[in-house]
């Protein structure tokens, strides 16, 4: 007997330092996470971290919109926009293990139409891993402009991807591609005979019990309990519209929860079994958690993350926390920034749902991770914080364009002559009508980004939105004119980083 409790005590002992690693304090965590959330300026926030196959912790805090009083819980429903892109690379590898398709299958053998840069070469070459890990040879965000509020469809917007410009080589650097998702999200269709979200649905979220998650925000008021998305202008934040990204969903379309993700994360972190079923088959998980596509790291000095290594595999970040591998991805959409992270040696992973544009989702994930792996003190909110407000007061583009804004000028032309029909290869027509005595500006597909023309200086017109988006606001429109001052093409101005509308160069059609 006495041998039994002398084991008894020192397996309790054993197990104390382990126990304290893994679970740290929790009331700690929440704590920094309501401060953290408060400093940053965003509406609201819901965390989520799972061990060891159970969600162990949750922390909701603010509100789900300005303005008004109630709050966020684990259920309230978020878009979590890019780590969608997971799951799109998880239905290829199912597909994939039923040999419906290979990894290594051009795009052109099922999507006839699809081509790049007027290449045919790329154009026939390009495969179903080279969308997934963005290596197409489009530059970061390039051409997403083209399905920003569009109403047209998945078609349409791959076949104009085909004029947007080569940026490097094909397979010789990274671009990050919205519209290569939505490609693959297209590939899906057409081998299945069913949607993306009907595959998602069938193949993830029915399986792994994720009720709420939806593919659609047409589905929003039927689930109840979501939050509002939230654009920010001169440090205030302001409601805007759930955007509804079910047409573009391979690239991001999820709306989920934190209790849902964390089902989605558990999954994962057992490499793609859940309970008796194996969904991802061994090969499966290897390749989409094998980077693809490299990134440099600097050896020569110390990073904050000890990181050793860094690229994207199939919808996945991948990288090294302190020396322990770690997976994820971040997701940004009109008014809602998120993360999700894995340590999968330590069956850890955690998820950041935010509602807010200035939003703190890499601070609340590296603080909790050095809280459970032990590998640091740093006070990542007010560290990433400091950094975020300057690059914002660096940020010159709109000042340095204001400032240089010419009192009492006029046009070249009468402002009449400026309307007519604009062509842009990337994007189609655009149109610039006179309607009682002002400009008007028109976007084919896309009438939410209508806006009204007023003169700024020379033959530059600001362009004033119908409404506020969340990406960008100020912005200009220098109308080209020839030696015979005739109007030839637009020039857009409209300082931003995720929609670049000075790759449209619309050219004015002649009558």
């Amino acid at each position: 007997m006495k041998n039994y409790f002398s084991l008894l005590l020192l397996l309790v002992l054993i197990n104390l330092p382990v126990q304290a690693q893994q679970f740290p304090d929790f009331q700690k965590l929440d704590a920094y996470f309501s401060q953290m959330v408060k400093d940053w300026d965003v509406p609201g926030a819901s965390i989520g971290i799972v061990k060891d196959g159970q969600l162990i912790f949750t922390g909701n805090y603010g509100i789900k919109e300005v303005g008004k009083n109630e709050k966020p819980d684990e259920h309230t429903l978020y878009a979590i926009a890019s780590n969608s892109k997971a799951f799109t690379s998880a239905i290829i590898g199912m597909l994939v293990q039923e040999g419906k398709l290979n990894w290594n299958d051009r795009v052109k053998d099922h999507l006839p139409y699809f081509s790049l840069f007027d290449d045919p070469w790329i154009s026939a070459n390009v495969t179903i891993r080279d969308l997934l890990s963005h290596r197409v040879g489009l530059g970061t965000f390039s051409g997403d402009v083209i399905w920003l509020k569009n109403e047209g469809s998945a078609e349409d917007f791959i076949k104009r991807a085909g004029k947007v410009p080569q940026v490097f080589d094909f397979r010789s650097g990274y671009g990050y591609s919205n519209l290569m998702y939505i490609t693959a999200g297209e590939i899906i269709r057409k081998v299945t005979g069913k949607t993306w979200g009907e595959n998602v649905q069938e193949r993830v979220l029915n399986p792994l019990a994720m009720d709420r998650t939806i593919t659609t925000a047409k589905d929003l008021d039927k689930k109840g309990n979501y939050t509002t998305a939230h654009g920010r202008e001169e440090g205030k934040n302001f409601p805007i519209a759930f955007e509804d990204w079910e047409t573009i969903g391979a690239t991001g379309g999820i709306i989920s929860s934190v209790h849902d993700v964390a089902k989605w994360m558990v999954f994962n972190l057992n490499n793609g079994i859940h309970g008796q079923d194996t969904l991802l088959s061994r090969s499966t998980r290897n390749l989409v958690w094998t980077m693809h596509n490299v990134f440099s790291v600097d050896h020569t000095v110390k990073n904050d993350l000890g990181r050793h290594f860094n690229g994207y595999g199939l919808g996945w970040t991948i990288g090294d926390f302190h020396g322990k591998m770690m997976v994820g991805h971040t997701g940004g959409y009109d008014g809602m920034i998120t993360a999700i992270t894995l340590i999968p040696e330590e069956k850890l992973g955690i998820v950041v749902l935010t509602n807010g544009h200035q939003s703190p989702i890499m601070a609340a994930t590296y603080y909790a991770l050095d809280q459970f792996l032990g590998t640091g003190t740093k006070d990542w909110s007010a560290d990433l914080l400091m950094r975020t407000k300057q690059n914002q007061a660096h940020d010159t583009r709109i000042a340095d364009i204001k400032k240089t804004k010419v009192a009492n000028t006029k046009t070249s032309i009468p402002p009449s002559l400026f309307s007519g029909s604009y062509h842009s290869d990337i994007y189609g027509l655009i149109e610039v009508k006179e309607e009682n005595g002002k400009l008007r500006l028109y976007f084919e597909g896309a009438p939410r980004l209508s806006a009204s023309l007023q003169h700024w200086h020379y033959d530059t017109y600001e362009i004033i939105w119908d409404e506020m988006h969340a990406w960008f606001d100020f912005g200009t429109l220098q109308f080209i004119l020839n030696n015979r001052l005739e109007v030839t093409d637009m020039d857009f101005n409209v300082p931003n980083d995720d929609f670049f509308f000075e790759e449209l160069k619309p050219i004015k059609v002649k009558p």
